[in-house]
């Protein structure tokens, strides 16, 4: 969502999503609630963080660590945590009202570059 809103800003931002437990593969209903969006997620797939996407990243966001303390990033890297739930095994209405809150979150971050 960040790449295809800061497009549409004309901002050069470029995030990367990634966690510290692999998954098997994108959820079903975060696929078709972004693309109710028009954003698609064709390519994508889930992505272990890295040392090197650490190093070279000016700001780590975390979605939520109540899902899995013991892997949240929060405990060893220096990052800004959203406190959102988990969209895993959640309805398409719950998935729906998660992305929702991200796209505030989003914007609010957007927001603090000059606009171009």
């Amino acid at each position: 969502m960040t790449n295809a809103l800061a497009q549409k800003s004309g901002l050069p931002v470029r995030a990367l999503s990634a966690g510290t437990v692999g998954g098997k593969g994108l959820n079903p209903m975060a696929v078709k609630a972004m693309d109710e969006l028009g954003i698609s997620m064709d390519g994508q797939v889930p992505k272990l963080m890295t040392q090197q996407m650490v190093d070279e990243a000016d700001r780590i966001i975390s979605m939520g660590c109540g899902v899995d303390a013991e892997a949240c990033p929060a405990r060893f890297i220096l990052t800004e945590d959203w406190g959102l739930d988990d969209p895993a095994g959640q309805t398409i209405e719950k998935v729906r009202e998660i992305r929702d809150q991200i796209k505030v979150h989003v914007e609010a971050l957007l927001s603090e570059f000059p606009q171009q």
